[in-house]
């Protein structure tokens, strides 16, 4: 989670509010008082040290269930005062129904993903376009998230995405997308269905971007990626 968020957070929740924090396996949120996760609470903490001794959740209190299987969370409406999902709606099938259900059982919270100005950036995570394992391009408005299937051919051609020196530039905020919500926010999966509407989609940000950031076009991309990929013999 973004530190200036955090800290916005934990200013503002009352000791007494009741807290879920939604796919914190790898990096638990210690104020949350209940978890919500796939993966069991002996595992978590792949990223980042724990503060076992800030942990107001407990085994008791994190709920291991795989949260896209269109049955309801066990939690009653409005149950929390307030729901963290940080970095996990890029990576599940289904982040329509995470959405569902954070509406639902929560009062307001705060939903964290990474930056279209990160996913579409090569060399972030490797010799290719973002990351290998985010399912999902997401474009975070004020009150509205938006959900678009990353396409196959995202890394095919140079005007879709931005060169490694830029994203290699980009700050902590210019890599994520925040929103705050209270009371509901709406959210959807954008389908297109002419190939042109998505070539748009994905060359309208780097041809926006990338003048701004004083970066030279992604000419040199496809021999840097001869050179980091082995090739096979003959």
């Amino acid at each position: 989670m973004l530190g200036t968020s955090r800290a916005q957070i934990e200013a503002r929740l009352d000791d007494n509010e009741v807290v879920l924090d939604v796919g914190a396996w790898a990096s638990p949120w210690p104020r949350a008082d209940w978890v919500l996760d796939l993966m069991p609470y002996e595992t978590r903490g792949l990223y980042g040290e724990l503060e076992p001794e800030a942990e107001r959740f407990s085994a008791r209190s994190w709920v291991e269930r795989d949260i896209c299987d269109h049955e309801p969370w066990p939690f009653e409406d409005d149950r929390f005062d307030f729901v963290v999902c940080s970095h996990t709606l890029e990576d599940v099938r289904d982040p329509v129904w995470v959405c569902h259900e954070l509406n639902r059982v929560a009062k307001a919270g705060y939903i964290e993903v990474p930056s279209r100005l990160e996913e579409q950036s090569f060399g972030v995570h490797g010799p290719w376009v973002g990351w290998s394992h985010h399912h999902w391009l997401i474009d975070v408005s004020a009150e509205s998230i938006q959900f678009v299937l990353k396409p196959h051919m995202l890394s095919g051609r140079e005007e879709f995405f931005f060169p490694q020196e830029f994203g290699s530039r980009l700050t902590d905020s210019e890599r994520v997308q925040t929103m705050f919500w209270e009371g509901g926010f709406e959210y959807r999966e954008r389908i297109f269905y002419e190939p042109p509407e998505m070539d748009e989609y994905l060359a309208s940000l780097v041809r926006a971007r990338a003048p701004a950031r004083g970066t030279r076009r992604a000419g040199g991309i496809r021999a840097r990626l001869r050179e980091l990929v082995p090739q096979r013999p003959g």
